[in-house]
């Protein structure tokens, strides 16, 4: 791989920074002072160094975020802000994108990575990753309400899989969980048993649980035990 291939993935600079680094002796390689950034390395054992900083080479990035309100989970939008922009400008050089969707008024975790094969798996309805969402509903749900949107409901011509619902006393919160993700899925269950989301946000995704500690638009890295945890699931 080429120096600035690897400083442009790693999210370092673009290539055209980095040949303007290498230029001015800012780039090494194994302790070496490298002029061009053309030069060819083994990303996974030499040592590249910018401005006197090891970079580490990670073929992908997995970010969790805590979606707010207001944006929507997409790479770019004529009209709107959406959750790349939460990003600082390091991460946004890396090619990332949200590994599914949440409506743009839906909170909570929205996993984002640079991964295409593996994001792709993880939504494949053949896969059977679960979602879970904490929900508020404009009525209380009853018991058949309940047995009807875990056996599966039509939501317009589509027969929902099963899910499963825990409900709080109230009976107009609790949690629902589901292993798709159609367009505005939950929100069509609930009309589909005459009822309204009033609030919703994702609160897992697979094997993943949104980090309390994560306020609304903060976001970090996953552990290396959440991605394999994460990867498990395909």
């Amino acid at each position: 791989m080429r120096v600035d291939k690897f400083l442009s993935e790693m999210g370092k600079a673009s290539r055209t920074e980095s040949a303007k680094l290498a230029k001015s002796g800012k780039i090494t390689v194994n302790g070496v002072i490298i002029k061009k950034a053309d030069i060819h390395i083994d990303p996974y054992n030499d040592e590249v160094k910018l401005l006197g900083q090891v970079v580490s080479y990670k073929k992908y990035t997995y970010i969790m975020m805590n979606k707010p309100e207001g944006y929507v989970s997409a790479t770019e939008d004529g009209r709107e802000k959406t959750v790349l922009d939460l990003l600082n400008d390091e991460e946004r050089k890396k090619d990332l994108f949200p590994c599914g969707r949440l409506d743009k008024n839906t909170l909570g975790l929205i996993i984002l990575t640079n991964d295409g094969e593996s994001a792709h798996k993880l939504l494949s309805p053949k896969k059977h990753v679960s979602k879970s969402y904490r929900f508020k509903s404009k009525l209380p749900l009853t018991d058949d309400d309940v047995d009807s949107l875990e056996k599966g409901v039509d939501i317009v011509g589509y027969l929902t899989k099963p899910c499963k619902i825990q409900l709080d006393e109230s009976r107009t919160e609790g949690i629902i969980t589901i292993t798709e993700g159609k367009y505005h899925q939950i929100k069509r269950m609930l009309e589909a048993v005459d009822n309204k989301i009033t609030y919703l946000e994702r609160i897992t995704f697979g094997n993943i649980k949104l980090d309390k500690d994560l306020e609304r638009g903060e976001w970090r890295h996953l552990t290396n035990e959440e991605e394999a945890s994460l990867l498990s699931d395909i």
